[in-house]
């Protein structure tokens, strides 16, 4: 007997290896895919990024008859128009769109709290934003059950932290907005810095201090600009000679040297020098 309930007791320890063995190996496949999908993502937002000042070359070239001097002057008429700069909509993924002018003020806020640079916080929570935009939402008040924050959070990770969140600011949990998965792996990303709920969890206490508002919101833009510029601290940010490394980072995580966390990163710094260069142009005028 003995015998017989030692051979079964191996048997069973090398199924369990062998299952064992065959979760971790549909993780790092659910994974690849995961990153093979977000990279399509980064691809498209460049892709529209090329595709739009290429547009504006053309029209100016076209209103100036291709003149390159003229072309020259228009375009920077055109950058120091600081009322068109201060009025246009910062867009934002899971809450309303904001004046820049608006964005710029919360985005100083939490430099102040964080040293992070104000032009890096605009260009994290646009990327954001617009990767948030390309992959789409779910959990809308008509979706079917398969877009529900039931089946597109992880939730061993997710769901209970998300019910937390939702429960403390006493909003719906059916009808909050949240990012879809994207081809495999795991959706639920909640309001403009697009958080995950665990995530967001571990930074609340924080955010709450920094803002004053208990309890934060993602939803909120004012919380959510804290949100990133404590996580970005936290990766280095306020040293503007690691902010590539940061926006990697904030991305891809413990992958940030990836083609994926590369991509992004140049995206992001991409923007973020267009919006130091808008900054700049509203404070020259504000000074005159």
């Amino acid at each position: 007997m003995d015998i017989v309930q030692r051979s079964l007791q191996e048997s069973f320890g090398e199924l369990r290896s062998t299952k064992s063995k065959e979760e971790q190996a549909r993780d790092e496949f659910v994974e690849q895919k995961t990153e093979a999908s977000e990279l399509r993502a980064l691809q498209v937002i460049e892709r529209k990024k090329v595709e739009k000042k290429e547009a504006e070359r053309k029209e100016l070239l076209r209103a100036t008859k291709g003149q390159e001097a003229a072309y020259q002057k228009l375009l920077t008429a055109k950058r120091r128009d600081a009322a068109s700069i201060r009025s246009q909509l910062f867009l934002l993924q899971g809450s309303p769109d904001i004046p820049f002018e608006k964005a710029v003020e919360l985005a100083e806020r939490a430099s102040k709290k964080t040293g992070v640079r104000v032009a890096f916080i605009l260009g994290i929570i646009a990327q954001e934003s617009e990767l948030g935009k390309n992959i789409g939402q779910c959990n809308l008040p008509n979706d079917p059950p398969r877009y529900k924050w039931q089946a597109i959070m992880k939730p061993g990770r997710d769901q209970k932290p998300y019910l937390e969140i939702t429960s403390k600011l006493r909003l719906d949990p059916n009808l909050m907005p949240l990012s879809c998965p994207l081809s495999v792996g795991w959706g639920g990303a909640m309001g403009p810095a697009q958080f995950i709920p665990s995530t967001w969890l571990t930074l609340e206490n924080r955010i709450a201090s920094a803002t004053g508002h208990t309890p934060p919101n993602p939803w909120n833009p004012e919380d959510a600009f804290m949100a990133s510029a404590i996580f970005l601290s936290d990766l280095g940010a306020s040293s503007p000679a690691r902010e590539r490394e940061a926006a990697a980072r904030y991305f891809a995580g413990g992958n940030w040297k990836s083609r994926l966390g590369t991509t992004y990163a140049n995206q992001v710094l991409a923007k973020v020098e267009t919006y130091q260069n808008q900054i700049d142009i509203i404070k020259s005028v504000a000074v005159r």
